[in-house]
This record gives structure tokens, C-alpha cells and sequence, in this order.
């Protein structure tokens, strides 16, 4: 406990900043137009896409006795393809709406 909270007062400016990020953030996304959803949900992808290519970097560079980081890299591979693919799947139904209907 005194670990914890040791590293809290160390670390207090880095913590309100973060805290500060998310409301800031929460903010800005729940005030964009509904017309830009479908470029922004696009550059999430690629940004998830980079962070996939991330994982699997730091992952080849660690050592084969390192099994919760193994671990935590492969599940940060595996969530961030479900993310791509999905977040794709849903702009590519959206793009769908707006075609002309024959």
C-alpha cells in the first residue's frame, strides 16, 4: 500500500494530466457532427493499425521467458485487429447509407 501510494504522490502532475486528457476528450468527441463520424472512426483504425504494428515490434524484441509480457502483447494484437475490423465493418454499413438505392 505504501507503494501505491508513493507512486501516486511521484507521479500527481502526470495523473491530473490524464485525468484533465479523458474530460477533455470525452468533450471534444461528444460535440463532433454526426457528418464527420465516418473520417474520424477511419483515422481511429489506422491509429489502432499502427499501434497493432507496435505489439507485434515490441513483441519479436522480448525474450522467450517473458510470459506476461507475451501475454499482454498478444492480447494488445488481438484486441486492436478486433477494433480495425470492426470499426472498418461499421464505416463501411454507414458509407452503405449514403449510395443510391437502385
Amino acid at each position: 500500500m505504501e507503494e501505491i501510494l508513493t507512486f501516486i504522490q511521484q507521479n500527481i502532475d502526470m495523473i491530473y494530466f490524464i485525468v484533465l486528457s479523458i474530460f477533455v476528450g470525452v468533450e471534444i468527441i461528444g460535440h463532433v457532427p454526426t457528418v464527420l463520424h465516418t473520417p474520424l472512426m477511419s483515422g481511429a483504425n489506422a491509429i489502432h493499425g499502427v499501434v497493432i504494428v507496435g505489439a507485434i515490434y515490441v513483441m519479436l524484441n522480448l525474450e522467450a521467458d517473458a510470459y506476461l509480457d507475451l501475454t499482454l502483447g498478444f492480447l494488445a494484437v488481438l484486441l486492436g485487429t478486433l477494433n480495425v475490423v470492426g470499426g472498418f465493418v461499421v464505416t463501411d454499413r454507414m458509407l452503405e447509407m449514403f449510395k443510391k438505392k437502385k
